[in-house]
């Protein structure tokens, strides 16, 4: 048995969060649509009703039948989650004099409440919404409260039904975490069974019944996901496996040649594949981000295809995708924000079956995976570079000549972040061609007319959310001044300060 708590998604930018959060606990959980609830699963252990940008007044509000988790099993609200179950078992939920948004203290607390087990005085929270509850249903009553929010949190009496109106999910409630580990531990029961360990062990003896004596092709990009689905199954079925490394041209400087060596050492059987030509061919012309994505996603399943032919006895597809990849493809809202080229299933005509034994991780699972499977730290620790290469990292249409601009800037920039010891403060580090766009410069006594690069530098934990790392002046001077002498055709550098949301990572 795994225990899970599900988390139902309303539509709420942090729903990913309150996940984040409790994997930390060590508890395993899963992120559904509010409409997908398992019924009949006894595996779960309590159930998360997230946020949501709809008030529960909206016509087109998303409702979940709370018959099929209360009364059952824990359950906790938290925003919107809060407010649905109150309006629905006949509280009332009403729009807020002023939206309440930002930090607030929590002035009373009753601590008898097993929510709140632990808590301060005072506890700081965060808050985000423009209704409030103003009357709790029969049956439940208020066990904390702000000097603005009257019904803060509330407990169905007798009944484990919970619902706070802040973020516990968020840094800026400091005892957030305490209310999730009340939650699930205390309330829920939950046994904190989640870890590397027992993840390797499962999934290791799950490949092997999934796979039986089947041969399997994974598609490796040189990153840590893939580098460690592919030594997780190498564990589990051995020469079965064949990784297949497709350079589409538009891999970091070296990338082909030094990933090679790595997997190399690693005991993998790895094909590599040149197929740059084909990649520049398709990408002729073509500036529109997503279009770029999909050209790269279609011409990266025929290279497989071509290669899956030559295994005539390959029955499986591998590829290293991790949980935050489906839940953002697999957005409620259905707004895409990006596709993934390895997320949506496969041509029929490939014939393979899809093996994704990371699916369920987020990265830092996977960096803690590969620690457990005695992985290289510096394969572990490679910051995440996207499927589609510098692809998405040139602004404008890509050719050879502007790819090779841009890994010479690329490679400048990294190998500067290793050589001042930056590089494991950051969690993800590239630069980007504006190739559309010409600064004017002097080099020498010449006037010059080139591109600009811009600097892209995040911290983050989980690539939900990011801030602009805040590299030292004196390195970026350097940085900068590298560059502009070494690399041809370039004769600007900027720095990107802005942070996601409401930027991206990635500028394409």
């Amino acid at each position: 048995m795994q225990e899970k708590i599900i988390i139902l998604d309303f539509g709420s930018q942090t729903t990913q969060l309150i996940a984040r959060r409790l994997r930390e606990l060590d508890t395993f959980c899963e992120i559904l649509p509010y409409n997908k609830f398992p019924v009949g699963d006894p595996d779960v252990i309590g159930v998360i009703l997230a946020g949501s940008p709809y008030s529960v007044y909206d016509p087109e509000a998303f409702k979940v039948d709370l018959n099929q988790f209360m009364g059952r099993m824990p359950v906790l609200g938290i925003c919107y989650g809060a407010q649905f179950i109150s309006h629905t078992l006949g509280g009332r939920v009403e729009p807020a004099d002023s939206r309440e948004y930002g930090r607030a203290n929590l002035t009373t607390i009753d601590t008898q409440c097993p929510l709140f087990k632990g808590f301060e005085p005072n506890s700081q929270v965060w808050m985000s919404h423009g209704d409030t509850i103003t009357a709790l249903p029969d049956g439940f009553r208020c066990v904390a409260s702000t000097d603005k929010v009257r019904f803060a949190a509330y407990e169905a009496e007798g009944q484990h039904v919970y619902g706070v109106q802040f973020h516990p999910e968020v840094f800026h409630s400091l005892q957030g975490t305490q209310l999730l580990r009340n939650f699930v531990v205390d309330i829920c029961g939950g046994h904190q069974t989640w870890s590397a360990a027992n993840f390797v062990e499962a999934t290791v003896q799950e490949l092997k019944e999934q796979i039986g004596q089947d041969r399997v092709i994974l598609g490796l990009s040189g990153g840590v996901d893939s580098s460690v689905a592919a030594v997780l199954l190498n564990r589990a079925i051995g020469k079965q496996l064949t990784c297949i490394f497709v350079d589409h041209g538009m891999l970091r400087k070296n990338e082909f040649r030094n990933v090679m060596r790595d997997y190399e050492c690693l005991g993998l059987n790895v094909i590599g594949v040149d197929a740059s030509e084909k990649f520049f061919k398709d990408l002729e012309g073509v500036t529109e981000p997503e279009k770029k994505r999909k050209i790269i996603g279609r011409d990266f399943v025929e290279v497989f295809d071509a290669e899956a032919k030559k295994i005539t006895d390959a029955k499986w597809l591998a590829q290293g995708t991790i949980y935050p990849d489906r839940i953002e493809s697999l957005n409620i809202t259905g707004k895409v924000i990006k596709s993934h080229h390895n997320v949506g299933g496969l041509p029929e005509e490939m014939h393979l079956s899809l093996c994704e034994p990371l699916k369920w991780l987020f990265k830092d699972e996977v960096r803690r995976v590969g620690r457990q499977l005695g992985m290289p730290e510096h394969l572990i620790t490679r910051h995440p570079f996207p499927g589609p290469g510098l692809a998405v990292r040139i602004l404008g249409a890509i050719t050879p000549e502007k790819v090779r601009i841009l890994q010479d800037a690329d490679d400048i920039f990294i190998q500067g972040l290793r050589d001042w010891g930056l590089y494991d403060q950051v969690w993800q580090a590239g630069a980007i061609l504006l190739s559309d766009v010409r600064s004017v410069g002097v080099m020498g006594d010449e006037r010059t007319y080139e591109n600009p690069v811009a600097l892209r530098a995040v911290t983050s934990t989980d690539a939900m959310t990011a801030d602009w790392a805040h590299l030292p002046y004196d390195f970026l001077a350097q940085v900068s001044n590298s560059i502009i002498n070494k690399v041809r055709g370039v004769n600007r550098v900027c720095y990107d300060i802005s942070s996601k949301p409401p930027s991206t990572i990635e500028w394409e």
